[in-house]
């Protein structure tokens, strides 16, 4: 290897490397969000990760590393769905954690999370990215590969679903 091979090549994985350093926890979030275990959240944000180190060289300078970054986690999120185990159990209640009383937003959040798991995996992506990481529906539609009036039609039976499920009390919260 060249030295300008090798300075260009030191240069890209410093960039990759501040790449991470930055964006990891975005995406860990975003992964725990629409998986809701945080060990899978980390096992996907690894996997984006690499897939992305894998397109670095053709992806550093020209792509819009967030939103690419945040079209691969789906991807890995979309994929991990499909090819989950049948055997896996699936609990309606967190088990309660002897002489600890829950606190009022954990259970705010738990109830958030027991929610947004009923919907659809495509819905829970549109809810979480629209509403969660507050991005515009042309963004959410451009990271999800779908129109933007896919985006506002599900976004809204989405969100209409989740009020039916919530009550009209807890919507006003």
């Amino acid at each position: 290897m060249s030295r300008p091979d090798r300075a260009l090549r030191s240069v890209r994985d410093a960039e990759f490397t501040a790449f991470v350093a930055a964006a990891t926890p975005r995406l860990r979030r975003t992964a725990y969000l629409m998986c809701r275990d945080w060990h899978l959240a980390q096992d996907l944000t690894q996997l984006t990760l690499a897939r992305m180190y894998a397109s670095w060289s053709r992806i550093w300078r020209t792509a819009d590393l967030e939103a690419y970054s945040r079209r691969v986690l789906m991807n890995a999120v979309f994929d991990q769905r499909k090819r989950r185990s049948s055997t896996e159990v699936a609990f309606a209640d967190l088990p309660d954690r002897p002489g600890h009383p829950a606190e009022p937003a954990a259970d705010l959040h738990v109830t958030l999370m027991q929610a947004l798991v009923t919907l659809p995996v495509r819905d829970q992506a549109i809810i979480v990215l629209r509403h969660w990481e507050d991005h515009s529906v042309e963004t959410v539609a451009d990271i999800l590969d779908v129109s933007p009036s896919v985006v506002k039609m599900r976004s809204m039976r989405a969100l209409s679903r989740l009020k039916s499920l919530l009550g009209e009390d807890f919507a006003r919260q």
